[in-house]
């Protein structure tokens, strides 16, 4: 596994981001609910997926923490990293931890089931817990609230190269 160095991020590190910054676009096509009728391509071919891609960047989300920690002595380090954006990448990684998992409440407490990539590991029962539908209830705004913390992401990324000219969003892209 490519390894992090402080002039740039490892094969590993670049290819988890970017494969997460896809599967995260994919959520995203799931907002609104004008698309789950199925008489649009996103809702007959991405939606269905929403649970097992949300699966996935859980299980991504919890190897890349792994990995960030591991790497953190290698990492580039920036000269100052003000104390938002050490909050801003918290909460992105809160973020992707969370709302699968605030997904999968969502699911069990409104009695929905839930079938992970054709798994059935929850039967659906159609009864309600009502406290766990609560909590569940949480992973819409949190998800808009992850949809800002994207935006602002990129765009500190594009200011970092096209104003700043460093090297921030070139590391990340390998080069």
């Amino acid at each position: 596994m490519h390894d992090d160095s402080p002039s740039g991020y490892g094969g590993f590190t670049r290819f988890l981001h970017w494969t997460m910054a896809v599967l995260v676009v994919l959520q995203f096509m799931k907002l609104g609910n004008y698309i789950n009728d199925g008489e649009h391509w996103i809702g007959r071919n991405i939606v269905p997926w929403h649970v097992s891609t949300g699966a996935l960047i859980l299980v991504l989300a919890i190897v890349r923490v792994w990995w960030a920690v591991r790497q953190r002595p290698n990492r580039p380090q920036p000269e100052a990293m003000p104390g938002m954006v050490k909050l801003g990448h918290r909460l992105l990684y809160a973020c992707l931890l969370l709302l699968p998992l605030l997904g999968v409440t969502f699911l069990i407490g409104g009695g929905y089931g839930l079938t992970i990539f054709g798994v059935n590991l929850v039967p659906r029962t159609d009864v309600e817990i009502p406290w766990l539908a609560a909590i569940g209830e949480l992973h819409s705004p949190i998800a808009l609230l992850f949809v800002l913390l994207v935006l602002g992401h990129i765009a500190a990324a594009l200011y970092h190269h096209s104003f700043k000219r460093d090297r921030t969003l070139l590391r990340m892209l390998g080069r």
